[in-house]
């Protein structure tokens, strides 16, 4: 995605369409776009081309990008289990290891970053009837090792809200349920993580069109992506216009919900009640 950027900044700096980049290394204008926007591999001829399109003499800038374009090829560690994963997931795993910042509504159950191991696998049982142990297994295992990226050196800061139908929705049994709870309450209390909780007794509010997820990055030359999961695929926006809706509804989300203390009095309060 960054690379992709870089690329459209310059052709954009240019004056040069889409379909004027795409002849020039034999290809559509849409596989120009789906390089910009990061969503294709990248092939080192095409890039050098490009560049010599856009006119980038200097040494140190083409090495520099060009570097990218080796980086952006390279298979992340997620690689190794996308046999258990639906198709449109890997992508979402390496922008959420490449966020600084990651702001999400989740209605349905704990968010994946917040989950322990027992619930996880409560979880990824009812997702995938009819998945053999093994499958369950290594799955359940990838979202452990995504989690580690939240309690890492270079943390991203993680702003939740979760709704209460989430935490009172039973997956596992009652224990199961109860270490969850537990774990949201000493989770919640890390620098990185800002936990609400989104009580029925609001009734209505700005998360009516379902779960979400922000994703923004270090690098100023990438905007912001929301991710939409579905259930045969996944949405990733980045305009605007349309970013900026979803940060609204979660800013709202945000101010109508108890603040984070008041949110752990809640979770103490299920905690008990469990």
């Amino acid at each position: 995605m960054l690379l992709g950027s870089q690329l459209r900044r310059l052709r954009e700096a240019r004056g040069i369409t889409r379909e004027a980049a795409g002849y020039s290394i034999r290809a559509s204008e849409s596989k120009i776009s789906r390089m910009e926007l990061g969503r294709v591999s990248f092939k080192t001829r095409d890039v050098e081309d490009l560049l010599t399109l856009y006119g980038i003499t200097d040494e140190q800038e083409r090495a520099s990008l060009l570097s990218l374009a080796r980086e952006a090829n390279v298979a992340g560690w997620w690689h190794s289990y996308s046999d258990v994963l639906p198709s449109w997931f890997p992508t979402y795993v390496g922008l959420e290891g490449a966020a600084s910042l990651i702001r999400a509504y989740e209605v349905q159950f704990v968010h994946g970053l917040l989950q322990t191991e027992a619930y996880a696998r409560a979880v990824v049982r009812r997702g995938m009837k009819g998945a053999s142990a093994a499958d369950v297994e290594k799955r359940v295992a990838l979202r452990l090792e995504r989690q580690k990226y939240l309690l890492s050196e270079n943390a991203p800061e993680f702003h939740i809200v979760l709704d209460e139908a989430a935490l009172r929705r039973p997956y596992g049994d009652r224990e199961v349920m109860r270490g969850q709870l537990q774990h949201l309450i000493e989770i919640s209390q890390r620098p990185n993580v800002r936990l609400q909780i989104m009580p029925f007794s609001l009734g209505g509010h700005s998360g009516e069109s379902g779960a979400f997820t922000i994703l923004s990055f270090p690098e100023s030359d990438l905007s912001d992506v929301v991710y939409l999961e579905q259930l045969t695929s996944a949405l990733y926006l980045d305009k605007h216009e349309d970013v900026a809706q979803y940060e609204t509804a979660l800013k709202e989300l945000q101010q109508d919900s108890p603040g984070p203390d008041e949110s752990r009095d809640l979770l103490r309060g299920l905690l008990q009640l469990s």
